[in-house]
C-alpha cells in the first residue's frame, strides 16, 4: 500500500523510476517527479499494477498536481554501448535535468543508483509501490515510453510493438528470428534463445 508522496516532510522531493529496462528493443525511460505534500490519488500504484485505462487516468492526474515532472530517454544505441543498468540511471538523470526545481532529496525505485551532482538520493527496493512520488514517475515512465513504441510499431508493425512494447514475448522473438533486426533493437542484449540463431 501506498505511504505517501514524501519521505521527508518539508522537503523538497523528486520521486524516479524508470521503464522497458527488460526490453528487447526501444529506449529505456525514467521520469522525476515533485509532487505536493499533500497528494493523494485512490488509484495510483505501481505502473506494473495499472490496467491501461488506469495508467492514463492517472497520468493526467499527476501532470494536473505534480509541481513539476521530467522525462528522460536513452536511446538503444547508447543502451549498448553503457549497459543497461547504467542506461537506467542516465534516463533517470537526463529526467532529473528536466525539473524546474531543485529536489532536494530523490527517492530512487531499486537499489542502487549513481549519485546526481550534489543531490541526496535514498534507493527504496519495490518504491514505485510504497511512494505516490515514485508511482508517480513510474506512470510517466511507462506512458511516456508506451507511446514511443507505438510510433515506432507504425514503422515496424511486423514485430507487434503496439502490444508487446519490445519485451521479449514469443511473438517478439519470432518476428526477430523471421525479419532480423531493426535499429531499434538493443544488440547487447540475448534478443534470440540459444536455439535460434541470427546474424546481427
Amino acid at each position: 500500500m501506498l505511504k505517501s508522496s514524501y519521505h521527508h516532510l518539508g522537503v523538497i522531493e523528486a520521486g524516479c523510476d524508470e521503464a522497458g529496462r527488460g526490453c528487447l528493443a526501444g529506449p529505456v525511460v525514467a521520469s522525476a517527479v515533485i509532487l505536493p505534500d499533500n497528494f493523494k490519488h485512490k488509484v495510483l500504484n505501481d505502473s506494473k499494477k495499472l490496467s491501461e485505462k488506469d495508467r492514463e487516468s492517472t497520468k493526467i492526474a499527476i501532470l494536473e498536481s505534480a509541481i513539476s515532472w521530467g522525462i528522460g530517454v536513452v536511446s538503444p544505441q547508447e543502451i549498448d554501448e553503457i549497459n543497461i543498468l547504467n542506461a537506467s540511471f542516465l534516463a533517470m538523470h537526463r529526467a532529473i535535468d528536466q525539473l524546474k526545481m531543485k529536489p532536494e532529496l530523490l527517492l530512487i525505485d531499486g537499489n542502487r543508483f549513481n549519485p546526481y551532482k550534489d543531490t541526496e538520493h535514498v534507493c527504496i527496493v519495490k518504491g514505485d509501490g510504497k511512494y505516490f512520488s515514485i508511482a508517480a514517475a513510474s506512470v510517466l515512465a511507462k506512458t511516456h515510453r508506451d507511446d514511443l513504441m507505438k510510433q515506432l510499431d507504425e514503422k515496424h508493425p511486423e514485430y507487434g510493438w503496439v502490444s508487446n512494447k519490445g519485451y521479449p514475448t514469443k511473438k517478439h522473438r519470432e518476428a526477430i528470428f523471421k525479419n532480423g533486426i531493426t535499429k531499434h533493437h538493443r544488440k547487447s542484449f540475448q534478443l534470440l534463445p540459444i536455439q535460434m540463431k541470427i546474424n546481427i
